[in-house]
């Protein structure tokens, strides 16, 4: 039961997380594609157990500020160069946390 609360809470939270960054007014697919990608691997975490409550949490957070910071670059109306290396970065360590987290043992 616990388990499918979380799965929801996590599918709502990045569907909301989504729509927001996409009406931010400048086009990113292959950024909005890669945060698509780690949701879904949250996802699947949270639905085969490999990641605790505290993991999803944290890991959760670790995306929404992603999200909060593209918003940011975006507000301006343009997605630089710089801004897309940034995002870029945080979302190569926010992957490799979603492996650690999904590999540690720890079963929920």
């Amino acid at each position: 039961m616990k388990r499918l609360l979380i799965a929801s809470i996590v599918t709502i939270v990045s569907a909301v997380g989504l729509s927001s960054a996409a009406s931010a007014g400048t086009h990113s697919p292959k950024i909005d594609k890669r945060e698509a990608n780690q949701q879904g691997r949250i996802f699947n975490g949270v639905r085969s157990g490999a990641l605790t409550p505290k993991e999803t949490y944290r890991l959760e957070k670790q995306q929404a500020n992603i999200r909060a910071q593209e918003a940011q670059f975006k507000s301006d109306g343009n997605l630089s160069k710089r801004e897309r290396h940034v995002l870029n970065h945080r979302l190569n360590n926010a992957s490799h946390s979603i492996y650690k987290a999904k590999h540690n043992g720890r079963h929920y």
